[in-house]
């Protein structure tokens, strides 16, 4: 049985390509997926190569404790927010040392519950860093249930890395 679409799986393997050929390696770091992202990119043969690190960070304490997200932006603006995807992506890269000089962060709402007026199920903040350069960020509202949303998440992760390659590797 197959784990992911053979789209998504496609998509994986020729944004692994595009890594190679530019000589850029990837880490992860994600909540509302719990390392889909990397799953799907890992699912593909030889990807340990461009994939350097993924880190899992569903608790707040974790994406302080892991990626170094500062607990006032946690308090002040929340789990799913710019500012925490941001520090995500950052500090993903920063303690990836050597193995990685792209990042790409996700942080949201997948639902069922969980949802708020002003952040309903669905919303995914999105953030991507490269080498020292200040990060993207991007916000999405995906509909569907949890499944669908993770995996529109996955999706939209991989595009946000293949944009951050830009020319690069093409």
């Amino acid at each position: 049985m197959a784990l992911f679409s053979d789209d998504l799986l496609a998509a994986a393997e020729a944004l692994l390509d595009r890594c190679r050929g530019a000589g850029r390696r990837i880490a992860t770091a994600e909540s509302c997926t719990g390392g889909l992202v990397s799953g799907l990119l890992t699912e593909v043969p030889g990807s340990s190569d461009v994939v350097g690190r993924a880190f899992i960070t569903y608790s707040n304490e974790a994406k302080r404790d892991l990626l170094g997200v500062d607990a006032g932006t946690l308090e002040t603006y929340g789990a799913v927010s710019r500012e925490t995807a941001l520090e995500m992506a950052a500090g993903a890269l920063a303690r990836s040392g050597r193995d990685a000089d792209l990042a790409v962060a996700v942080t949201g709402v997948a639902g069922p519950g969980g949802g708020s007026p002003d952040k309903p199920v669905g919303t995914v903040w999105f953030a991507a860093v490269r080498d020292c350069e200040p990060g993207v960020a991007e916000v999405r509202r995906f509909p569907g249930d949890r499944g669908a949303v993770r995996l529109a998440t996955v999706a939209h992760a991989l595009g946000m890395l293949g944009t951050l390659l830009g020319e690069e590797g093409a």
